[in-house]
C-alpha cells in the first residue's frame, strides 16, 4: 500500500506509514457536497505583540489561545479544520451535519469571544455557510484539508472585515438564524477577488436559549390535528380524573408538528379555569446538552434558578422549592441531595435507583399540589439514562394527576423498539403528513391571501410535501421575494441533512443512488447503481421504509420490480444534490444501461427515462472535464426516440425540444443528422410557425442521401407551412 503523504510502499495490512507515520487509506477518498457553515477567528494585533515577547512567550499564549478556541469549537459540534499562525479555520456540518449547524458556529463564535475577554486576547470572528466538497475520510489533525469551496474564501474576507470582538456572518448564515439570533445590519464587504460586495451582518447576540423553534408563538390557527388533539385532551382528562400518570408519546419527522401539537394543549390548559403545573424541557443535542440535561431544566424552572445564580443562592431557591413540596425533614434532606447534582452542586453520589426514586418523589410531590403536564421535547437526542428515567417514571409514579409528553422522531422507536409498550396508561401517536387541503389552508393562513396563482399553489404544496414546517418555510421565502423553485430554505435544507447524516454510511449511499433515479425507483435499478446484491438492496431498503425515509408502493410499474418512493421528494433532492458530479455521472449511466437492458419491446415507453439518465451523465462528465465516450451517440440515439414518442401522443412542444438537443448532439456529417433536422423542422412548424430554413435544408440534405421518403415528408411539412402562412398562391 502507497503512503499518500510521503509515497513510502507499505505492507498490505499496514494501518500506519513506516515512513512518516501517517495513517494508510486503502480505496478511493470518498468525497460529498454538503451545505457547511466555516467559522474563522483570528487574534487582533498579534503581530505587534508578539514583537515585544520572547518566542518561548509567544507559543505559551499561543498554546493557551488554541486551547480555549478549540474546546469551545467542538463543545458546539465544530470540526477544527486547521491553525495557522494565530487564525484558526474550523468546520460546522462536515463530515457530519446537524440541522442547526449555523446556529453552533455562531454560538461558538460568542463563546470564543466571551473565554478570551478574560485573557485580554481580542479577536475577529467571521461566519458563513454555503456549498463545499467535503473529502470524509480526510483527517484534519493530520494537516489533511477537508473542505473546498468559495464558502472558505469568503468566511476569509468576511473574517477581515470583522469588528474588533464581533462576529460577523454572511447572507446565508444570517438568514438561517435570524430567528435565534439578534442581528445589526453593516456595510457590505468589498471582498478581494470576489465579483460582487458581500452582504455581511453582525450577531449581537442569541434571542434564545434552546434553538429556533422554542418559546415562539404561534401566528395561525391549528391545521389538520384535531384527532391528535383529541388524544392530548383525552389523556389529560384521564390522568385528572383517575389521578393515574398517563404518557403520550408524539412520533414524526422534523417539522411535521410536533412542538405545535404541544402548544395547542398548553394554550388550553392556560384557558382551564383550574390551575395546572406546566413544564417543558428540551434533550439538546450539543454543547450543554449532558445527562438528564432535561429533568435539570425542569427542576431549574419550579425553583426560579438562573445561570447567573452563585452557587449559595441557588441552593437557596432549591431548598425553598423543595421544601414547599416535601414538609418531612428527613425525606426532604434525601430528595434534596439526590437533586443537587442535576444543577451543578454537590450531593448524593448513590446508586441509579435510588436517585430515580428520589427524582420521581419530587416530580411525584409536584403533581400531588397541582395537576402537572410534563413534557419532554426531542426525546430522540436523549442518552439512554434520561430514557430509562421517563421509562421507569410512566411504570412508577404513584396514584398522582401526571401527564408526560414526549416529542421524539422515528430514530427513537429505532433505539427503543418497544418503547410504551405493554403500559396501559401509554400511547404513541405517530404523525402523518397533513394534507394538500391543509397545507393549503396553513399556507392562505401564513400569506393572508385566500387565492394564490395555481402554478405557485401548486409548487408549494409539491415542495411542502404535507410539512408544515417546510410549508413555512417556503412560505417566508415567497415574502421576501426569493423564488420557492431557486433553492432549498437554510433549515430545509439542515434538517434534512442531520436526518441522511444520522444514517449508516451503506443506507446513506443507497438513498443517494435512488435519489439519482428520482422521487420514484424500483429494487433493481438501485442495486445495479450501487452494485449490491438483491437481498441486500432489499435489506437495506426495508430498513429505510421503517426510518419514513421512502415508501414501498403497492403496485409496481414494471415487471416484478418492487418500486418504491421517497416520503418526501426534499429529501430525495437533499441527497441527490450530496454526490459530487463526476460520481453522479457514473450513477446516471448505470441507471440508463439497466433501463436500456429491460428489452426492446415497448422501448418507447422508456425512452424519456433513458433519455433523461445519458442526457445527465453526459452533461455530468462534460461538466467534471472527463471523456465522454460513446455518451454522445447513446443520448442522441434516446433523445430522438423520446422526441418522437411525444409527437406521437402530440406534445409538439415536448417533442421540438427533445429533437432540438438531438440535433446539437449530431455533426453534418452524421447520417441522421438529414432526419433529425427534418423532425425539429416540423416540430418547429407546429408549435412556433417557424421551420422554414430546417425544413428547406433537411430536404435538399434527405434527397441528396437518397432518402426519397424522408424528402417528401419534409416537402409536405414545408408546404403545410407556407399554406399556413398564406404564402402559397
Amino acid at each position: 500500500m502507497i503512503c499518500a503523504r510521503c509515497g513510502r510502499e507499505n505492507d498490505a495490512d499496514a494501518r500506519f506509514c513506516s515512513g512518516c507515520g501517517a495513517r494508510l487509506q486503502s480505496g478511493p477518498s470518498r468525497e460529498e457536497r454538503k451545505v457547511v457553515t466555516i467559522l474563522f477567528a483570528d487574534i487582533v494585533g498579534s503581530t505587534a505583540r508578539a514583537e515585544q515577547l520572547d518566542p518561548e512567550d509567544v507559543r505559551a499564549a499561543l498554546s493557551r489561545y488554541y486551547g480555549i478556541v478549540r474546546a469551545e469549537l467542538e463543545r458546539h459540534g465544530g470540526t477544527v479544520e486547521k491553525f495557522i499562525g494565530d487564525a484558526v479555520m474550523a468546520v460546522y456540518g462536515a463530515p457530519t451535519a446537524h440541522e442547526d449547524d449555523p446556529e453552533r458556529a455562531v454560538r461558538a463564535g460568542f463563546a470564543i469571544r466571551d473565554a478570551l475577554a478574560e485573557s485580554d486576547v481580542d479577536v475577529r470572528i467571521a461566519v458563513h455557510t454555503g456549498e463545499a466538497l467535503v473529502s470524509l475520510d480526510a483527517r484534519p489533525e493530520d494537516g489533511e484539508s477537508m473542505v473546498a469551496g468559495d464558502v472558505v474564501n469568503t468566511a476569509a474576507r468576511l473574517q477581515s472585515a470583522a469588528p474588533v470582538n464581533g462576529v460577523i456572518v454572511g447572507e446565508a448564515t444570517y438568514r438561517a438564524t435570524q430567528q435565534v439570533i439578534e442581528f445589526r445590519a453593516l456595510e457590505s464587504v468589498a471582498g478581494k477577488g470576489k465579483a460582487q460586495p458581500i452582504v455581511a451582518w453582525e450577531a449581537v447576540a442569541p434571542r434564545a436559549r434552546f434553538g429556533m423553534d422554542v418559546d415562539q408563538s404561534e401566528q395561525t390557527r391549528l391545521v389538520g390535528r384535531n384527532e391528535e388533539l383529541d388524544v392530548l385532551r383525552a389523556a389529560l382528562v384521564r390522568a385528572r380524573r383517575e389521578h393515574a400518570t398517563q404518557l403520550v408519546t408524539l412520533v414524526g419527522v422534523p417539522g411535521i408538528g410536533k412542538t405545535r401539537l404541544v402548544t395547542e394543549l398548553m394554550s388550553l390548559v392556560d384557558d382551564d379555569p383550574d390551575l395546572i403545573w406546566w413544564r417543558q424541557c428540551r434533550c439538546l443535542p450539543y454543547g450543554e446538552g449532558t445527562s438528564f440535561w432535561a429533568l435539570s431544566e425542569m427542576i431549574k424552572a419550579q425553583a426560579g434558578v438562573l445561570e447567573t445564580d452563585t452557587a449559595e443562592r441557588a441552593e437557596a431557591k432549591l431548598r425553598t422549592a423543595v421544601s414547599a413540596l416535601i414538609r418531612e425533614p428527613g425525606e426532604l434532606e434525601w430528595v434534596l441531595g439526590h437533586v443537587r447534582p442535576l444543577l451543578g452542586l454537590p450531593g448524593h453520589t448513590g446508586e441509579r435507583p435510588e436517585r430515580f426514586a428520589a427524582w420521581r418523589r419530587l416530580i411525584e410531590a409536584l403533581a400531588l399540589q397541582r395537576p402537572l403536564v410534563l413534557v419532554f421535547e426531542d426525546l430522540h437526542w436523549a442518552d439512554d439514562g434520561m430514557l430509562d428515567f421517563v421509562d421507569y417514571l410512566a411504570e412508577w409514579a404513584g396514584p398522582v394527576p401526571l401527564l408526560l409528553i414526549c416529542s421524539a422522531r422515528p430514530e427513537l422507536l429505532e433505539r427503543r423498539p418497544g418503547w410504551g409498550g405493554g403500559k396501559r396508561n401509554a400511547t404513541t401517536v405517530s404523525l402523518a403528513p397533513l394534507s394538500d387541503d391543509d397545507v393549503g389552508r396553513l399556507i392562505a393562513r401564513l400569506l393572508e391571501q385566500a387565492v394564490l396563482p395555481v402554478d405557485t399553489q401548486r409548487e408549494l404544496l409539491r415542495r411542502a410535501g404535507g410539512n408544515p414546517l417546510y410549508a413555512e418555510q417556503y412560505v417566508r421565502m415567497l415574502q421576501e421575494g426569493r423564488d420557492p423553485r431557486d433553492a432549498l430554505p437554510e433549515n430545509v435544507q439542515g434538517i434534512i441533512a442531520a436526518r441522511l447524516d444520522t444514517l449508516p454510511p451503506e443506507e446513506k449511499a443507497l438513498l443517494q443512488d435512488a435519489a439519482v433515479v428520482g422521487k420514484v425507483f424500483w429494487l433493481g435499478i438501485v442495486g445495479a447503481i450501487g452494485g449490491s446484491e438483491r437481498w441486500t438492496t432489499e435489506e437495506r431498503l426495508h430498513s429505510l421504509e421503517r426510518r419514513e425515509f421512502v415508501r414501498r408502493e403497492r403496485r409496481a410499474s414494471i415487471g416484478a420490480e418492487a418500486e418504491y418512493a421517497f416520503r418526501h421528494v426534499l429529501v430525495r433532492d437533499v441527497a441527490y444534490n450530496q454526490i459530487p458530479r463526476s460520481v453522479r455521472a457514473r450513477k446516471h449511466r448505470a441507471a440508463a444501461d439497466w433501463i436500456d437492458s429491460l428489452g426492446s419491446e415497448r422501448a418507447e415507453d422508456r425512452s424519456e427515462l433513458l433519455a433523461h439518465h445519458y442526457g445527465a451523465a453526459l452533461e455530468l462528465t462534460r461538466s467534471a472535464g472527463l471523456p465522454d465516450g460513446d455518451l454522445p451517440a447513446l443520448t442522441k440515439k434516446a433523445l430522438f426516440e423520446a422526441g418522437e414518442r411525444s409527437w406521437a401522443l402530440g406534445a409538439a412542444e415536448t417533442a421540438c425540444e427533445r429533437f432540438k438537443a438531438a440535433l446539437e448532439l449530431t455533426d453534418q456529417s452524421d447520417p441522421a443528422w438529414p432526419r433529425l433536422l427534418r423532425a425539429y423542422g416540423s416540430a418547429l412548424s407546429r408549435t412556433q410557425e417557424t421551420g422554414e430554413e430546417e425544413l428547406a435544408t433537411a430536404s435538399a440534405a434527405l434527397l441528396a442521401a437518397g432518402d426519397l421518403e424522408g424528402m417528401a415528408q419534409a416537402e409536405r411539412d414545408l408546404g403545410d407551412l407556407l399554406w399556413g402562412q398564406g404564402r402559397v398562391a
